[in-house]
């Protein structure tokens, strides 16, 4: 194994580890219906990593897919006030 896929696998066993965690922790609480913006954005954020080898679109698309969960915070914590 080389560098970058000890990196890979560490991340994924990080991401697994938040998942159950936060499996566990929100397991009684009422869940929110995912928005049609927060899922565009989740969409693009993984279309960027798929098209990664192509740098400026794989970039591209992560950078807007995080503005576009950005507002779709910001939309959801105004409409809470």
């Amino acid at each position: 194994m080389n560098t970058s896929q000890i990196y890979i696998a560490i991340a994924i066993a990080a991401l697994a580890i938040i998942a159950i965690v936060l499996f566990v922790v929100r397991k009684n609480k009422p869940r929110e219906k995912l928005s049609t913006l927060g899922a565009f954005a989740l969409l693009l954020v993984i279309a960027g990593i798929v098209f990664g080898d192509s740098q400026p679109i794989g970039y591209g698309l992560m950078t807007v897919g995080g503005i576009l969960a950005a507002i779709d915070i910001v939309r959801k914590l105004r409409k809470h006030e």
